[in-house]
Parts: structure tokens; C-alpha cells; sequence
């Protein structure tokens, strides 16, 4: 398919038919990259998108182990430290 650039402002862009739309399954933002001189448009991925798998199969595994120690007591602690 032949798309033609138009002008955006001071840039330029493309009308994406709403057929390529639907068949990549776009909603209203995209991700945009360059990969050896090609544009590549991805549907945005959501933020966090597979944490909660994630942390299931850590639990499972016993690799869930707290990631900050509640002990971190150094000697400004000790000595200069009013608490």
C-alpha cells in the first residue's frame, strides 16, 4: 500500500487506514521505532503489563525474598543519628 506524507504543523505524518488499525489491533497510542531504516509501529505495551505473572511464578519459585533488608543499621545510625 502507497501512503503519502502529510503536513503536520512543522513536521509531516501518515493516515493509517482504519482496516490496519483494527488487523494490528492499535488503540490511541503506539510505540515508534527505527529498526535499520525502517519505521516500525508496535502497539503500545501497558505499563507493568505481566508483573502480576511475574511475581505469582517468583512466589512459587520462594524467589520473592523481601528486596530491602529492615536491618540496614550503619554507624551514623548509631552514633549521629538522634532518633
Amino acid at each position: 500500500m502507497k501512503i503519502h506524507l502529510v503536513p503536520i504543523g512543522n513536521s509531516k505524518g501518515v493516515r493509517i487506514p482504519a482496516s490496519v488499525i483494527k488487523e494490528c489491533g492499535f488503540g490511541d497510542a503506539l510505540e515508534m521505532r527505527v529498526e535499520n531504516g525502517v519505521v516500525v509501529l508496535a502497539a503500545a505495551r501497558q505499563v507493568r503489563a505481566g508483573w502480576d505473572a511475574a511475581f505469582a511464578s517468583m512466589a512459587v519459585a520462594s524467589d520473592d525474598a523481601p528486596l530491602v533488608l529492615e536491618t540496614l543499621e550503619n554507624d551514623f545510625d548509631v552514633e549521629d543519628w538522634t532518633w
